[in-house]
């Protein structure tokens, strides 16, 4: 199961960072009212940029928690549930269902939680 949840959230990342640089980032950058930061625009499309796919790290680390964990569920898997059931909420209420992260990260949810209660 948490095998299974690994490998969602790879590719959650993966298509997160690909789809989000092609078409909501560059789209953003194109724009000339983003604020200025220290003299220009170059520090807000950095920070944009970094807050972006930092996001995709954390689900490749939060993937390699669960590998490593697979033989020995633990009280923090409960914490991981928690935590991508929050996130399944947040994207299905503030985008009103229509960014399907919410799918993903609820079957990440299910799976941490069933794969605590197996075991």
């Amino acid at each position: 199961m948490l095998l299974v949840a690994s490998i969602l959230l790879v590719i959650c990342g993966l298509v997160h960072s690909i789809l989000g640089e092609k078409y909501i980032l560059i789209r953003l950058f194109r724009r000339d009212n983003l604020p200025h930061l220290f003299g220009s625009d170059e520090f807000t499309k950095g920070t944009l940029r970094f807050a972006w796919h930092i996001t995709t790290l954390a689900w490749f680390g939060f993937a390699a928690i669960l590998v490593l964990q697979q033989n020995n569920a633990s009280a923090f898997l409960y914490a991981i549930s928690v935590v991508f059931a929050l996130s399944a909420l947040c994207s299905a209420y503030f985008t009103q269902g229509k960014h399907l992260s919410w799918v993903v990260f609820g079957a990440v949810s299910a799976l941490c939680y069933l794969n605590t209660v197996a075991s």
